[in-house]
């Protein structure tokens, strides 16, 4: 099988070029005369393009590529553009060969009277079902425009937020990576040059240096020992993670429990949490499917629970601010911004505002991890080597007071 690359238009002169594996080029050419289809070219694609173009085809779909998708979207629909057109125009310039695919692919199914939720709602892995909910309610509501602009807003304060979360995580591995490497240095090139001059000095070294010593040859000839404790650790969490219900149970509340960073996790939850059911309310979604949709948008077994809990409350007759407070896992601010908008009918507007509390807070919170780690790091880096120097240069100076 070979590939080729085609354009061609289709009866309304719009332009179409895509990718095709076939045989011969005829083949092509019978496959866009049978799609309804006026071929302009069509060329097999050499060893190098087709290598390029898999990697771009490889390429993950990011919210800020969504993002982008929707306001383009949401700007050319509310210009009176159609919706199958403004696809075929974004699609035609969309530098992800996946999405470009994908959007062509739904083109195609609406051109043969598919509806457009219904359209990507065949592509779960990159319309997930809150985008699905938020365009079916858009269109059943006569209000795509403003379901698009919805859309757009939420994968960038997805987008905003999860970059903000991912920040807070890579300072503590950075700061943990570098005492990690400081002490791989010391033991490695510094210690063992030390030896070698107390080895010639002879005599009795200070207690502390020996105590030192005796660990330092304690962890370098028990290191793959370590090493391999430490690997094999690593592994049991994951296959518990992953494979066990009761371990992912125990890491999902682990997580939460850890100093700052589980209180980062919860606000960050909390923010996506309010600024979906914003999302989702305001555009005519029902709390039922919102917290349905909630569910499948976090893998901790707590926060999972909780909403589970909150849903069965509502089921039974009580009020959103009443279940969720039942649940044991939302703030009694969250709790009473929520009765407030159930009593004034502003529910969406209310949430909205919440988020964006929650998502200062997440500010907050990061600045505040970030300040008290910076004088740790030193002070953890500067006790390492003050015991390192003080149990390396004891000797020496005991020998010049003798």
């Amino acid at each position: 099988m070979k590939s080729y690359k085609y354009i061609a238009r289709d009866s309304s002169g719009h332009r179409k070029e895509g990718l095709r594996e076939a045989l011969a080029s005829n083949d092509v050419l019978a496959w866009l005369r049978e799609q309804a289809l006026i071929p302009i070219s069509v060329n097999e694609m050499s060893l190098d393009i087709k290598q390029s173009q898999r990697k771009t085809h490889r390429k993950h779909i990011k919210s800020a590529d969504m993002s982008t998708l929707c306001w383009q979207l949401t700007t050319m629909v509310e210009g009176g553009i159609p919706i199958t057109t403004a696809l075929e125009t974004i699609s035609e310039d969309i530098e992800n060969l996946r999405l470009q695919q994908v959007l062509q692919q739904i083109v195609d199914k609406m051109h043969k009277g598919v509806s457009f939720s219904d359209s990507i709602s065949e592509y779960p892995k990159i319309f997930n079902r809150l985008s699905c909910a938020m365009l079916l309610a858009g269109e059943t509501g006569g209000n795509l425009p403003e379901a698009l602009r919805r859309l757009a807003e939420y994968f960038d304060g997805r987008d905003k937020l999860a970059k903000k979360v991912k920040g807070a995580m890579a300072y503590p591995i950075f700061v943990l990576s570098f005492i990690v490497l400081i002490v791989a240095f010391i033991m490695g090139f510094i210690i063992p040059r030390f030896r070698t001059i107390f080895d010639q000095f002879g005599g009795k070294l200070p207690a502390f240096t020996q105590a030192f010593m005796s660990f330092y040859d304690g962890l370098k000839n028990n290191l793959v020992y370590i090493i391999g404790f430490i690997f094999i650790l690593v592994v049991f969490c994951m296959l518990s993670y992953s494979k066990s219900k009761k371990g992912h149970y125990i890491f999902s509340k682990i997580a939460l429990s850890l100093p700052l960073l589980g209180k980062i996790f919860s606000q960050a939850f909390i923010t996506t949490f309010c600024r979906t059911m914003a999302t989702l309310v305001g555009a005519g979604v029902s709390v039922l499917e919102v917290l349905d949709i909630l569910v499948g948008m976090t893998n901790n077994d707590i926060i999972k629970d909780a909403i589970i809990q909150t849903r069965e409350h509502i089921v039974g007759g009580a009020n959103i601010s009443f279940s969720m407070a039942s649940a044991g896992f939302f703030p009694n601010m969250v709790v009473k911004m929520i009765q407030v908008g159930e009593e004034s009918g502003s529910l969406p507007k209310v949430l909205e505002r919440t988020s964006n509390y929650y998502e200062r807070k997440v500010d907050s919170t990061i600045t505040t991890v970030i300040s008290l780690l910076e004088p740790l790091m030193i002070v953890t880096v500067g006790a390492i080597v003050l015991v390192v120097v003080l149990a390396l240069y004891l000797p020496i100076f005991s020998m010049k007071a003798g």
